[in-house]
């Protein structure tokens, strides 16, 4: 195995700067030095952008920066040794040990177990005490190879789970210790942590949250969910605990398995920085009737819980249930959309009168006699006919999807159910994906409720998988049909004809609106609003009725603007005006804007939003415009040029994106260079000693 460590990676009391950007870039520089990364400036990309996530300073003066990154090409441990400490966000104050771990994007799984075991040995006082003891680089590639081949410390390590999982400890009980468990003996809880990365706080949160049960002698195991593997936590252990503690910066996997447990629920750095603390909070929790506990359907309301104790609004909440179910909705919808597409480029347009009889009276050997005159023959017809039906089956799932998982953004998994079913009665009355909104939001906040109520415990299981389910369907498919669909489908058919009779100054009025909500938050909600009414709109779409095609390339190519404009800005038109790593994002923004990946462009509006945005949305609303006015049609959902057979007048739909990229870069660039001016940060060339 490569070693992780060498004397070349090692720095003892040097100055590297003021600031952990400036620590971070040195080490970075060192690695790439080294010929561990490809470049030194995106790995300190990736590890800059983690540490200010979450910052990785822990108690006893160490920072622990890390990344995983795709400029990493062997895995990697860089130290140094300050002479001048750096804040690293400690509370105990700045780090003079700083130990910078770089993972390839797809690191093995014996080289993430050594680096999380070097980072749970980081809070052991005498490895901590015997790295600032020593006197060269080759000391410390001793001191760390050691730690990396010896099991952890006893006293912190887990008495029943793996190495691998650092999961769990089992502490006898000392004098003094909490009693009064459910079994009668001595207080027992389990915990999960996890972060982002999954490399060192994920177990230096476990070890830590262990030694400081065991200092009150309670018995406490720990599942790590970490990038080096996690050993589930046996069901009667979780049974037999008395509360629970969540020390993540991401979802816990599995939460339903700690349904109606007291909680305890912090960021993974405070089951460094204050394990005794919650070790406590978690034990006061676990005698307090009234402690927040895990919901018993899953993980979306503990969610919920947390935004309403911060101030989420009803209308944040609404938002983050309904992009939950357009996210879910789209691979429907791109699949199936291309599919049709392809149905139609082999079959022709007509496929749609012969689809159900081709695929249902012929085969590969049989091929069909009776088939639209612009088909590619015979077996163009018969595969094209195959591809229409396949992607009309799969948009047939547009409404009950986009209704289920508005659901699950509500409820959790009791919701899907209950969503889709009302998302079909939506369909089968024709209310479409107003229906859809409306059914699966009825769906979710019925079964939000009925989640709410206060059962038994034996009653609790059926609740998720029986009861929820049941009720909420009944309820809102009830309501659907006696109430609210009839409604929904008048107001369905007069947007359809509405959209239908758009030609002309309203059909262009559109295409700037939608162009200018594209353009406006690359990829935020103001972005998701328009695309989502783009998507939702091609299930009604016939040859009849072309509007929804219409709007959809209109979104498209308006959302193909600003990182294709920032590429032409950056590296073709003005390079001086953008700084080195602008310079390099705007090279992948070519093909991200292309493949109609807004985002691309976000690098660039996060550095000046105040230029980049206002000339997305010019270029974008103008793109809007000349797509709508030219009747460009897309049956495709997603893919840029790359879906160049599905898109009606494809050479409008590039003359359009030409023209608004155009635009938005020469605009751009203006603004920079005379709406107040602002200097350019270079990036020096990282020095590098040995």
């Amino acid at each position: 195995m490569t070693q992780l460590i060498t004397t070349d990676l090692v720095e003892l009391d040097q100055n590297l700067g003021n600031s952990p950007e400036d620590v971070i870039r040195h080490l970075a520089g060192r690695v790439a030095a080294t010929g561990r990364a490809s470049e030194a400036e995106g790995l300190f990309t990736d590890a800059f952008a983690r540490e200010s996530k979450t910052a990785t300073g822990v108690p006893g003066g160490i920072a622990i920066p890390h990344c995983r990154s795709t400029a990493v090409t062997v895995p990697t441990l860089a130290m140094a040794r300050l002479s001048q400490p750096v804040d690293f966000g400690a509370k105990d104050g700045p780090a003079d040990l700083i130990f910078f771990i770089a993972a390839p994007e797809g690191a093995d799984q014996e080289h993430l177990k050594l680096l999380s075991k070097l980072a749970r040995s980081l809070i052991k006082k005498d490895f901590t005490a015997s790295l600032r003891a020593a006197t060269t680089q080759a000391d410390i590639v001793e001191l760390v190879e050691g730690a990396l081949a010896d099991k952890p410390a006893a006293a912190a390590e887990p008495a029943t789970a793996s190495a691998a999982a650092g999961a769990s400890a089992a502490a006898a009980p000392s004098p003094g210790a909490a009693t009064g468990s459910r079994s009668g003996g001595p207080k027992r809880l389990v915990a999960v942590t996890a972060c982002p990365t999954g490399i060192a706080h994920t177990y230096m949160a476990a070890d830590s949250l262990v030694a400081a049960a065991k200092e009150v002698g309670v018995d406490l195991q720990v599942e790590t969910q970490g990038s080096s593997g996690a050993k589930p936590l046996d069901p009667a252990v979780i049974a037999a605990a008395d509360a629970v503690i969540f020390a993540v910066d991401v979802d816990v996997r599995g939460k339903e398995r700690f349904a109606g447990m007291p909680v305890i629920n912090a960021p993974v750095k405070r089951g460094i920085d204050e394990p005794d603390k919650m070790v406590q909070e978690a034990l006061a929790a676990a005698d307090n009737p009234n402690a927040r506990r895990v919901p018993h359907y899953g993980a979306e309301e503990q969610a919920e819980a947390e935004a309403t104790e911060k101030g989420e609004h009803i209308g944040q909440k609404l938002k983050k249930a309904l992009l939950t179910g357009v996210s879910y909705m789209i691979p429907f919808v791109a699949g199936g959309g291309l599919l049709i597409a392809l149905g139609f480029l082999m079959g022709g347009y007509l496929i749609t009168q012969f689809a159900d009889t081709i695929v249902v009276d012929n085969s590969i050997f049989n091929l069909p006699t009776e088939y639209p005159e612009n088909a590619w023959g015979p077996l163009g017809a018969y595969l094209g006919a195959v591809l229409f039906k396949i992607g009309a089956l799969s948009l047939g799932f547009l409404v009950p999807a986009l209704a289920g998982y508005i659901a699950y953004g509500i409820a959790d998994r009791p919701g899907i159910a209950p969503g889709f079913v009302a998302g079909a009665v939506a369909g089968f009355m024709g209310a479409g994906f107003l229906g859809g909104i409306v059914g699966g939001l009825l769906a979710g906040y019925i079964a939000h409720s009925i989640g709410k109520i206060q059962v038994a415990r034996w009653l609790r299981g059926l609740m998720p998988v029986v009861i929820i389910p049941l009720v909420a369907s009944l309820v809102a498919s009830g309501l659907m049909f006696l109430i609210l669909g009839a409604p929904i489908v008048a107001i369905t058919k007069g947007l359809n004809g509405w959209l239908s009779g758009l030609t002309g100054a309203s059909a262009i009025a559109l295409g700037i609106i939608l162009g200018l909500m594209m353009c406006f938050d690359l990829g935020g909600p103001v972005n998701k609003v328009a695309y989502s009414f783009a998507v939702a709109g091609l299930g009604a779409a016939t040859l009849d009725n072309q509007a929804p095609w219409q709007i959809m390339a209109a979104v498209m190519a308006s959302g193909m603007v600003p990182p294709l404009a920032m590429a032409l800005a950056s590296t073709v038109l003005d390079k001086k005006r953008f700084s080195l790593a602008e310079r390099e994002n705007g090279k992948a923004a070519w093909l991200l804007g292309a493949s109609f990946i807004s985002e691309g462009a976000i690098p660039f509006a996060a550095a000046d939003p105040l230029r980049v945005i206002p000339a997305s949305m010019l270029g974008g609303a103008v793109t809007g415009a000349i797509s709508m006015a030219a009747g460009v049609g897309s049956k495709a959902p997603h893919g840029g040029i790359f879906v160049f057979f599905a898109i009606d007048n494809f050479v409008m739909f590039v003359v359009s994106i030409l023209v608004g990229t155009v635009i938005t870069a020469l605009a751009v660039i203006a603004l920079k260079r005379w709406a107040v001016r602002k200097s350019v940060d270079t990036v020096e060339p990282v020095p590098v000693t040995v």
